[in-house]
């Protein structure tokens, strides 16, 4: 071949890793195993994972989660994969504001996608549901809102101690993120959005919340909409999962709806979630929303699905739409089989999983 002649070979997507505590790490391991496997057999393209131990064990040792740098150091990612961060020996909101939420801040992931389904081969825990009754897309503001961080403590360890926490719910904020709401409803085949609030009770940002909705709504007249109270919304949800569609919540009612919707569609551990910029301008991250549960980390019985459908979101992200297919087809077919973890109702380990998952992926390139 002559010099200046290069054989072009696959693309590659440069992933930065971030395991973080318990589970995580174990989950992140599987996690780049099958998307591995799901490469090679493709043949389209590569990944080339950099790890980064930004974990509560790291902090306890040197004082950080993230170098001074952190933030300017993914920013050289295509895509970020998140484990789960959070350790007993560690406050939840030092762990919390010290790695992932500067991370979705700083990095403008003001989305939050998670979607949620029964998969093939396994139930939900409330008797009488069937797969087609729960298949809900639900949008999560992720920018501001409750999570804002903004209030503080005056009198501290004293009997007369004040806190106040300060939600902050900005016109663009709101905007942007009932546009990608609406965007999304549109996409999927009920054109239907539900928008949560708890404008009764919260008189100021809740307003405001539900005034843009409205305003957007307009330029929208081919999705159906409704309205819920939070409260009201867990009844519906439990009751009534086939009234749902696409949903779109504030960020800590969005938080707890997404956990409330996992637990129906059969265990937390399949569940997964992207944190976005929509406008591509800095990268992406993608996490199961299980959390780094110390109680099991380390014992290889941690349920890797929601790092799967994690990593295919991210797969998706990324622009390999076709192999993203192949990975979620590869889940539901493997969970079909029985081949799942404790929670799930099966037998499995982590790794038992895993590697079904990836045998499953050479049988499926295979037949193509």
């Amino acid at each position: 071949m002559p010099s200046h002649i290069r054989e072009i070979g696959p693309k590659t997507h440069r992933i930065a890793c971030i395991p973080g505590d318990g589970i995580g790490v174990d989950i992140t391991e599987a996690a780049i195993q099958v998307l591995n496997a799901l490469a090679k057999c493709s043949g389209d393209f590569e990944f080339e994972f950099t790890t980064f131990d930004w974990s509560s064990r790291k902090y306890l040792e040197r004082g950080w989660y993230m170098p001074p740098d952190g933030l300017e150091q993914l920013k050289k990612f295509d895509a970020i994969y998140f484990g789960a961060v959070g350790w007993p020996d560690v406050p939840d909101h030092i762990s919390l504001w010290g790695l992932i939420l500067p991370i979705r801040k700083a990095l403008n992931q003001y989305v939050n996608v998670r979607p949620t389904r029964i998969l093939e081969g396994t139930k939900s825990p409330l008797e009488g549901y069937k797969r087609e009754d729960l298949d809900w897309m639900i949008i999560r503001e992720n920018s501001e809102g409750e999570y804002s961080g903004q209030g503080g403590t005056s009198h501290e360890d004293s009997p007369h101690a004040v806190a106040t926490e300060v939600s902050i719910f900005t016109r663009v904020g709101i905007d942007r993120i009932m546009r990608f709401a609406f965007e999304t409803a549109r996409s999927r085949p009920r054109k239907k959005l539900t928008m949560v609030t708890k404008s009764n009770a919260q008189r100021h940002g809740m307003v405001l919340w539900d005034k843009v909705f409205y305003e957007v709504a307009k330029e929208y007249s081919d999705v159906e909409i409704d309205k819920m109270l939070v409260d009201a919304m867990t009844v519906r949800m439990v009751l009534n999962p086939k009234s749902l569609d696409t949903i779109v919540a504030t960020n800590l009612h969005a938080d707890i709806l997404s956990d409330l919707a996992a637990a129906l569609s059969g265990s937390i551990g399949i569940a997964p979630s992207s944190n976005l910029d929509p406008t591509r301008a800095n990268p992406s991250m993608f996490e199961p929303i299980h959390g780094s549960a110390p109680d099991i980390a380390g014992k290889g019985i941690a349920n890797p699905v929601g790092a799967f459908w994690s990593a295919a979101e991210m797969v998706r992200w990324v622009g390999e739409e076709k192999a993203a297919d192949v990975l979620m087809k590869v889940i539901e077919n493997v969970t079909a089989r029985g081949v799942k973890t404790k929670d799930l109702g099966g037998s499995e380990n982590t790794k038992g999983v895993t590697d079904a998952i990836a045998r499953e992926i050479e049988t499926l390139f295979g037949q193509s």
